[in-house]
């Protein structure tokens, strides 16, 4: 079986926050790869004004493309309650854009552990702000997909825990296969059942160090769990993404089939 391929506008950063690159030439760069989606990641919107939201939406559609999901880059793990607050707020906000893009789901980060705090303190607000902006989402028909990205999320076990713990059916993971590192495949296969959507990057800092992803491997792993979501290349590396990601494309497809 085949799956669907999607980028992060994230891997063009170094073109987008220049302003060398618009959104909307990122989405016709993904159409011009022959990708399947795009994930539009919160920092690159020139407005979020429903004029803008719809204009783009339209774009997306018109380029054969689909919106994989959105990106957010909040931090729940803020001791100030006035601080999570608005962590919460900013979820929120990102969940109407997203339902105003026809987005299915929005990446969502934990946070690290603040200093002076213990990682129990600052899981147990995740959870509290997770389940809020759950149920919040579910009423917008968005889901939200935490990310595995360090901090309180760094290990498969503490990610799942989470979760499980906020219990809601619009709550589940966003699997990025580069961010295990202790031993990455066996993470990856713990998450994936998880999992309803990816970041596939390139490399991982595994316990030997800098290392190619073996993507034959991880394609076997999430076949075995049945997963039927997007593939959505997180591009890191120092190579100009211009040239670098179309090969990444021809490597997942013979990887995915």
């Amino acid at each position: 079986m085949s799956v669907k391929l999607s980028c992060c506008a994230y891997s063009f950063r170094q073109y987008l926050q220049t302003g060398q690159m618009t959104l909307e030439q990122f989405v016709r760069k993904c159409a011009d790869m022959g990708l399947d989606g795009v994930e539009l990641t919160a920092y690159y919107f020139p407005t979020t004004d429903e004029a803008y939201l719809h204009r783009l939406k339209r774009f997306v559609f018109l380029q054969g493309l689909d919106i994989s999901g959105t990106a957010v880059g909040n931090n729940f793990c803020q001791p100030n309650p006035e601080a999570r607050k608005q962590q919460i707020a900013l979820v929120q906000q990102w969940i109407d854009i997203s339902a105003a893009l026809g987005s299915p789901v929005l990446r969502v980060f934990a946070g690290p552990v603040p200093q002076g705090h213990t990682e129990e303190e600052a899981r147990e607000w995740t959870i509290e702000a997770l389940k809020e902006c759950a149920e919040y989402a579910q009423s917008k028909g968005v889901m939200l997909a935490l990310e595995n990205h360090g901090g309180i999320t760094d290990t498969a076990e503490k990610t799942i825990s989470i979760i499980k713990s906020v219990a809601s059916d619009w709550v589940g993971a966003n699997l990025d296969f580069g961010n295990y590192h202790e031993s990455p495949y066996e993470e990856i296969a713990a998450t994936a059942p998880y999992a309803i959507t990816t970041h596939a990057k390139t490399h991982t800092e595994g316990p030997n160090g800098r290392e190619e992803l073996d993507y034959t491997r991880i394609a076997q792993i999430m076949f075995e769990n049945d997963y039927k979501g997007y593939i959505s290349i997180e591009y890191e590396e120092r190579e100009d993404p211009m040239s670098a990601i179309p090969r990444f494309v021809e490597k997942l497809r013979n990887a995915f089939g």
